[in-house]
């Protein structure tokens, strides 16, 4: 059951939560405001404040998706530090209240607000329109692209590449397509100067894949299986229509770091695809989302045993060491995810952080007065 004094101090916490995020959500958004200035004046005023609003209202839950791990462990600190400042934590002590038992609103509070990071990555950010938050300069997607990814069906093994993309028509320019001989009597090259995707839709024959103009092909078509047909249609005036069911629009065009905004269960299907050629950068973002929420209560249980271990340092030296300690923290967990892209398995790498810092945070909580 809460007590007053218990409901006092979520409302403290919420309170410094709130200000450090709205602090540090604001600064970002500034300097980056500032520094990709030239991106947004292109335009009129008006259309300058509307695409401003939509690209950093966008751009928030990415920002909050990297400083939540910060943001929960400052408000935390600043709370408790506060406490201190104010000798709050002084009357509850001399009344038999523990250190441990008085700080434990600050440590739920932490907990839940850890959690609103899964929410976020769950369901907040893979509605982000990644394209706009990539390409500034090219927000509708009219312009030529080259920013184009060969991609492969994982059922058909039919492999696809192009040399450029307009993405607001759905187009690709100058199309090579090769089917395999498991599919026709021989291998199929196919060439096609346009490709536009078309959705699946219920009842629309022509949907679920490529609308290839002005094609060209490697072999007759009289020479082709009737099975072929099942995956590509011959129309009329050398065009034809490809289904395929892995190789959409967002296969072709992924921007950089297109795997950070995925959901755990898109990035679990990813690793299952043979054709994936960052499967190590993938399964490392796999390992660390399951990994997340125990950093971030590692962090908070580290951060308040500094600055409870010695209730009469300085506020403001308590606040530095802890400040260092989440320097080195946060070094190490780069440092371990740069060895797993290639010298350690993603896994291990997504895990050590936990196994080395996990035991030493109960360790040093334990070791608070009370």
């Amino acid at each position: 059951m809460l007590t007053i004094l218990d409901r006092q101090m979520i409302v403290s916490y919420f309170k410094a939560y709130l200000i450090t995020l709205v602090s540090l959500l604001g600064l970002f958004i500034i300097v980056d405001l500032f520094m990709n200035m030239e991106d947004f004046i292109q335009r009129d005023f008006e259309a300058i404040i509307r695409f401003v609003g939509i690209y950093y209202g966008y751009k928030s839950f990415q920002i909050f998706d990297r400083l939540c791990e910060v943001v929960v462990l400052l408000a935390g600190m600043f709370t408790v530090a506060w406490m201190q400042r104010n000798n709050e934590l002084v009357p509850l002590l001399s009344a038999g209240v523990s250190t441990r038992r008085a700080v434990q609103p600050v440590l739920l509070c932490a907990f839940i607000m850890m959690g609103m990071v899964t929410l976020n990555q769950e369901f907040a950010l893979p509605n982000v329109d990644i394209w706009l938050l990539e390409n500034r300069q090219d927000p509708e997607g009219e312009k030529e692209s080259l920013n184009v990814r060969a991609s492969l069906d994982a059922t058909t093994k039919i492999w696809m590449n192009a040399r450029a993309l307009v993405r607001k028509e759905s187009m690709l320019k100058d199309v090579q397509i090769n089917i395999p001989s498991s599919l026709a009597r021989s291998q199929v090259i196919l060439l096609a100067r346009e490709a536009v995707y078309r959705p699946p839709q219920p009842d629309d024959k022509l949907s679920g894949g490529w609308h290839l103009k002005q094609a060209t092909t490697s072999s007759n078509v009289a020479n082709w299986p009737p099975e072929l047909e099942q995956t590509l249609r011959p129309l009329e005036n050398g065009e034809y229509f490809l289904y395929v069911r892995d190789i959409d629009l967002d296969s072709m065009t992924r921007v950089r770091n297109w795997y950070n905004y995925l959901p755990t269960w898109r990035l679990m299907r990813e690793l299952d695809r043979p054709e994936n050629t960052q499967h190590d950068f993938v399964a490392l973002n796999f390992h660390t989302r399951l990994t997340r929420p125990l950093v971030g209560i590692i962090l908070v249980l580290m951060g308040l045993s500094v600055i409870l271990r010695d209730q009469n340092r300085n506020v403001f030296i308590s606040a530095g060491l802890c400040l260092g300690l989440c320097a080195v923290f946060f070094a190490t967990l780069f440092i371990c995810q740069h060895l797993g892209l290639g010298t350690i398995p993603p896994a291990v790498a997504a895990w050590i952080p936990v196994f080395i810092y996990g035991p030493v945070s109960v360790l040093m909580y334990a070791e608070v007065h009370t």
